[in-house]
């Protein structure tokens, strides 16, 4: 599935318009395609009121706010629906739109309470709840993928186990709760053992928002507090799957409660326990080669300096294999300064600064945060295959299982080699001699940039660069989603609104456009390792090594899934 890319040839060209705004915003509005909650972070604003959805409309709502926990919580089911089912009806597929795909999958009109003999909860309920829980509290970009990933993984583990006694032979991944009748095999048993399970799961993941999980049954005329876990009713084996997850992955290497390494008090959750340090400064580059913490400011006057963000992720317990340890990528020799390929492809990364495009901004955009590239076109995927309650939740879980086992191989690799980022390699190489490339929000490109001045389009991660996490997670997704639904045909597009870039908001795009359309699998999966280049972050050898690290990752995992549906693992 490697292949040798042009990085800089814009592969599809950007089209118009193609959905209309609803009746009910008006001319001002932007309209954006997968939901109100994410067209909010995509520009990454915040407004107080679901009307206001840019920068382009401060005047009408004269209060702007980044990433307002207090408002996008308070996005609801039907205006996610609302917006997820609008956006998505401008994809499709022979004819037949998203939207059409979702509703035979059983899928309620967002003007309809939700059903839950009829409904899909996790569609329609959990992941409205979640995502802008993750936005607020764990990763405004959701971009920290870690962290991210964690967490979808976790709650798509728990529907698994939570309806897999209803299905003739699957077993749990945490759990074995024996087998219900097939007459109890129910869309409403089906949904009201993953309400419970859910609800669990997200009290140990975000106890935070405890209250939100609790009124998130309550909504749909559920019992919170009924903690029982009699097996022969899908509350009690809602509860017990849900306990059994917690009970497996609260200690599973990633310091989720913050008590690794001996500490008592004052758990500080998800850091570092293994020693990590980094031999670079922020101020002082000792080391060409190696990794540099970056100083990063929020253009208010807040400074902080990154640390390597969850270096433990390579102790973390894998699903669909025992160890990391055999899955390696090669030494990054470009990343040595005494290798020609280091200028050679630091200069790469330039050229393409200096010529990035307006689709190129916003696919690098899309494909940083995890739940617009992967979540996303794991739901367009589902709906356009028609999938059942049963089939979105072996699917969604396959994904993100692939995803999370991707990352952790790959953490181990950044581990091991510490490797340079475009940043610091450029900065090495020039010093303050001028450099022709993007300078900065709204500046497009420029002439007289001195190299130390210059950033990437993307905020460098704060994580070593080699290889591209990201890149082996969309390898990885993908593989998986060829496998469990037979085909490599994707077709999802994403139309965008002028001006929505959440780095560039009210400037890019300059006009309405589309990213994709993505053919295929292997065409998303191409583009995802392309927008790492684009955005600055990452150099070409590292896409192409996250790659070839990833695609069997997502195999294993799909071969892992269907042992757990076959009830043949061991």
């Amino acid at each position: 599935m490697t292949a040798d890319y042009d990085v800089l040839r814009m592969p599809f060209s950007a089209s118009g318009p193609i959905m209309e705004k609803p009746a009910e915003y008006g001319a001002e509005e932007i309209w954006g395609p997968i939901g109100l909650i994410l067209r909010m972070q995509l520009a990454d604003v915040s407004y107080a009121g679901y009307q206001c959805m840019s920068v382009r409309v401060e005047r009408k709502c004269g209060m702007r706010t980044r990433h307002n926990a207090a408002v996008t919580r308070n996005v609801n089911r039907r205006t996610f629906l609302q917006h997820l089912s609008a956006g998505s009806v401008a994809a499709t597929i022979g004819g037949h739109s998203f939207a059409h795909a979702s509703a035979n999958s059983g899928v309620a009109s967002p003007d309809m309470p939700f059903d839950i003999a009829t409904g899909n909860a996790p569609v329609e309920v959990i992941v409205p709840a979640v995502v802008p829980a993750i936005y607020s509290t764990v990763s405004p970009g959701a971009n920290d993928a870690t962290l991210v990933i964690r967490i979808t993984t976790m709650i798509t583990n728990v529907w698994f186990d939570a309806i897999a006694p209803y299905h003739p032979t699957a077993i749990g991944v945490y759990s074995n709760l024996g087998r219900r009748p097939a007459s109890e095999a129910t869309d409403a048993n089906g949904n009201t053992a993953i309400f419970y399970a859910s609800k669990r799961v997200l009290g140990s993941l975000l106890p935070q928002h405890a209250a939100e999980w609790y009124a998130m049954l309550e909504s749909v005329g559920l019992d919170p507090d009924d903690a029982r876990q009699d097996l022969t009713s899908a509350i009690g084996i809602g509860n017990a799957a849900g306990e059994s997850i917690v009970n497996a992955r609260e200690h599973d290497g990633m310091n989720q409660l913050g008590d690794e390494g001996g500490r008592s008090h004052n758990g500080q959750p998800y850091a570092d326990y293994l020693g990590y340090e980094a031999v670079n400064t922020e101020f002082e580059l000792n080391d060409p080669s190696r990794w540099q913490p970056q100083m990063i400011s929020d253009r208010l006057g807040i400074f902080r300096m990154q640390r390597f963000v969850t270096p433990q992720m390579r102790v973390t317990m894998p699903y669909s294999y025992r160890t990391s340890v055999g899955m390696v990528a090669p030494p990054p020799e470009k990343s040595d300064p005494g290798n020609p390929g280091y200028k050679e492809q630091a200069d790469q990364v330039l050229e393409v600064s200096a010529n990035l495009t307006d689709y190129q901004k916003m696919a690098a955009e899309l494909f940083d945060d995890k739940i617009l590239g992967l979540g996303f076109s794991a739901l367009f995927a589902s709906g356009r295959h028609g999938l059942s309650l049963e089939g979105l939740v072996q699917y969604d879980f396959l994904t993100n299982m692939a995803a999370f086992d991707a990352a952790i191989a790959t953490w181990s690799m950044k581990h091991r080699y510490d490797a340079v980022r475009p940043a610091s390699a450029i900065r090495f190489l020039c010093g303050d001699d001028p450099v022709t490339a993007w300078g900065g929000p709204g500046m497009g490109a420029v002439h007289d940039l001195p190299a130390s001045q210059w950033r990437s389009y993307l905020q460098t991660a704060d994580h070593p660069e080699y290889p591209s996490g990201s890149t082996a997670l969309c390898a990885a997704h993908g593989e998986a989603s060829r496998l469990y639904l037979g085909t490599d045909a994707l077709g999802w597009s994403v139309p965008l609104a002028a001006g929505s870039s959440r780095i560039e908001p009210g400037v890019t795009p300059a006009t309405d456009m589309e990213l994709g359309p993505w053919e295929t699998w292997t065409d998303f999966v191409r583009e995802c390792g392309l927008s790492r280049v684009w955005g600055g972050v990452h150099f070409m050898a590292a896409v192409t090594e996250g790659e070839k690290l990833g695609t069997p990752i997502g195999r294993g995992a799909y071969e892992f899934l269907m042992r757990h549906i076959d009830g043949t693992q061991t």
